[in-house]
């Protein structure tokens, strides 16, 4: 395909009044008009003609990318036969997912006989996206045409959970720290199982005195606790309408996703077993319980086929289906969000019949929108409105989260990029204290 330049577009744009001015003080001249026209027209195909042929033309899509993280996407094009010009161009279409736009510009430069150019990325939710069309122009010695192309495409690229928490030299320097009980032996000193006995010392804890032992043998002997294993976590996620709502450019599930593997692959560390529920208006994922760290990537898979759902979801159905499918106490950790007091007054009675039975905690982001919205000095009556509106609505939140504190259940409500720390050491307490067995 052949298709003018700018520049051709501003000579015909340029020669228009200087025909007018021509038909005007010499009307038997007319005819220079359409003879500039055919020559402009001439020197288009010519330019064209002489810009070369496309001889190989390749896309690199990786196969798997990360919700939030780069994506580079390259194109190599060979272009044969062709005289000085500028420098080629491409773009390429894509799913939404992969990017708001859903299309990307790529700048070719030289290297040797062949162009390439990268597009940087930026996946915005899981899933399989497909990029699906690609379009490559490249301009004569003149400047005056464009060659292009257009070539139809298949490839597709599965958008995982964000990982990069658990890949942090932070998190590895944390799980090899012996004092929490993470390495492949038994830590002393620490949980609700007995391991031994061993003199006391100054310093230790007198709660751990075993006075019988000590009677008996006639010297104080403290009793050494084994960190309590195999236990039964789930991490549930919500996955309606509020969850859905992006914060920092990222939906909340992404962010509660990365945050629940983050803790799930210190927990299988530690020895307990962990499963993955998701719901909407329905039960949609529950998968079995995991002990190793080897099954860590079937806890990635099932969280890549989380689904989103612009509805708001079914917390009864929901949380009544996961107490039936449990056998023995378990700590929930349940990742949700609520944005009206009906909603959020489901959510509670459905969470106060799981607390008999299992440990619940309640994961939940920071509103930083909400807090903006608060701390904006109003310059108009409508930003009044506003500012009471936020106000309202926090003091709202506030309450729905003091309840659930008041019926035993843990609350975490903390920004997105503190959330998974501040849930790994809330469950490295629970643990400590032998509270989920």
């Amino acid at each position: 395909m052949i298709v003018p330049t700018a520049r051709t577009l501003a000579l015909a744009a340029l020669a228009a009044p200087v025909a007018l001015v021509i038909a005007a003080t010499a009307p038997g001249a007319w005819v220079i008009a359409p003879a500039a026209g055919i020559a402009l027209l001439v020197l288009v195909l010519l330019d064209a003609l002489t810009a070369g042929r496309l001889e190989d033309l390749r896309i690199i899509v990786p196969p798997d990318a990360e919700v939030g993280k780069p994506l580079a996407v390259g194109v190599l094009a060979q272009i044969g036969g062709r005289a000085r010009g500028g420098a080629p161009d491409a773009a390429l279409a894509f799913d939404p997912r992969l990017g708001s736009s859903g299309r990307a510009q790529i700048a070719l430069t030289s290297q040797m006989d062949s162009w390439s150019g990268t597009a940087a990325l930026l996946p915005r939710r899981r899933g399989t996206a497909a990029i699906t069309r690609l379009w490559l122009r490249w301009p004569g010695p003149l400047g005056l045409a464009h060659r292009q192309i257009t070539r139809e495409l298949e490839s597709e690229v599965r958008i995982w959970p964000d990982l990069s928490p658990v890949r942090s030299p932070a998190l590895q320097t944390f799980l090899r720290d012996a004092q929490f009980g993470l390495i492949a032996r038994r830590i002393r000193g620490e949980g609700t199982q007995f391991q031994a006995l061993s003199e006391f010392e100054p310093g230790m804890d007198r709660r751990r005195i075993d006075w019988k032992s000590s009677a008996r043998l006639t010297r104080l002997y403290a009793r050494e606790n084994e960190s309590e294993r195999n236990n039964q976590i789930v991490f549930a996620f919500d996955c309606g309408q509020a969850m859905c709502e992006p914060v920092d450019g990222l939906p909340r599930i992404d962010r509660a996703v990365s945050a629940a593997l983050t803790a799930s692959y210190v927990a299988l560390k530690a020895g307990d077993r962990v499963a993955l529920f998701g719901f909407g208006q329905r039960p949609e994922l529950m998968t079995p319980f995991f002990s190793d760290t080897r099954h860590f990537h079937r806890l990635q898979t099932a969280a890549a086929a989380l689904d989103y759902h612009a509805a708001e979801p079914n917390f009864t159905l929901a949380l009544a289906t996961l107490s039936s499918r449990l056998q023995r106490r378990s700590l929930i950790v349940l990742f949700s969000d609520f944005t009206d007091p009906t909603s959020a007054e489901l959510m509670v009675e459905s969470v106060s019949r799981l607390i008999g039975k299992h440990l619940v905690l309640f994961v939940t982001m920071e509103d930083s929108e909400l807090a903006e919205l608060q701390a904006k000095e109003p310059e108009t009556v409508a930003d009044v409105a506003t500012s009471v509106t936020a106000a309202t609505l926090s003091h709202q939140r506030a309450i729905v989260l003091q309840r659930l504190r008041q019926m035993n259940v843990d609350v975490i409500e903390a920004p997105w990029n503190a959330m998974t720390y501040r849930l790994i050491d809330r469950y490295l307490e629970i643990k400590r204290a032998g509270s989920i067995g």
